[in-house]
């Protein structure tokens, strides 16, 4: 007898899921029977998404988020629980990266990492999350009440790597922030916890794996791999999943073994 996992009936909001891993993190919850909403700044490739999620069977709908704008975080969050209901499962991964060295940082090029990093992924969470506790509280419609709120930290937040001080300032708090929430919101039924990505081959970076200074940072990893956006869904489903109840506040890394 084979043991799954079953989000059938849940609703899942997914943040940057125009590429990368926002967008695998939502076919895997698709697959897995939520349905799920995309949302980012580039509403046609989120269609692209859509229609491939469809095709495979799933339940996707798409609305447009800018992390950096609250009114446009209110829109999103309503627009969605009013399209497809209460949001269950929030997957906080909207993320920006920058290379420089600490000197070489201007106050544009911080407030550009922070702004989507953290006040974005603070402020996403906390629109959900009123909800959440709204619904716990008996003030709000839904048969479920509670949620998952994962956030998409890094190995970055938990292990300080050079020139990309000012990202790996901006996932240690998003971790910090995890905790936070975890203890807060915890009594609501509500589990936050956050998965910290090491580093995983996407379309964004995957041009740099093929160069010198890719393959010698591969070479100093523990396994000399990198990894893929698949190798996140085990892990992802499980928080997002009923039976992860007892799990709230963890930070857990999954990059084979870097920051260790």
């Amino acid at each position: 007898m084979a043991y799954q996992l079953d989000l059938s009936g849940r609703v899942a909001l997914v943040t940057g899921a125009s590429s990368g891993l926002g967008a695998q993190f939502a076919r895997t919850l698709a697959k897995a029977g939520a349905a799920v909403v995309l949302a980012s700044r580039r509403v046609e490739r989120l269609k692209e998404l859509r229609a491939h999620i469809e095709a495979e069977g799933g339940d996707a709908h798409v609305v447009a988020l800018d992390v950096t704008a609250m009114d446009s975080i209110r829109a999103a969050v309503a627009h969605a629980e009013t399209e497809v209901g209460p949001i269950d499962i929030l997957i906080n991964n909207s993320g920006v990266s920058n290379t420089q060295r600490l000197q070489e940082v201007e106050e544009d090029d911080f407030d550009f990492i922070f702004d989507t990093n953290v006040r974005g992924a603070f402020f996403v969470a906390q629109e959900v999350g009123k909800r959440m506790m709204a619904r716990a509280k008996g003030a709000a419609p839904g048969t479920y009440t509670g949620g998952r709120i994962i956030n998409i930290a890094s190995m970055a937040g938990l292990k300080v790597l050079p020139q990309i001080g000012v990202y790996c300032m901006s996932k240690a708090a998003v971790v910090h922030m995890t905790k936070a929430m975890a203890l807060e919101w915890g009594r609501f039924g509500i589990n936050v916890n956050a998965i910290c990505p090491g580093y995983i081959d996407t379309e964004i970076n995957h041009h740099h794996w093929q160069t010198e200074q890719g393959q010698k940072l591969v070479q100093m990893l523990p396994r000399k791999r990198i990894g893929h956006p698949q190798d996140l869904d085990a892990v992802l489903v499980m928080l997002a999943s009923p039976e992860s109840g007892f799990i709230n506040g963890a930070i857990i890394a999954a990059d084979d073994g870097f920051a260790l």
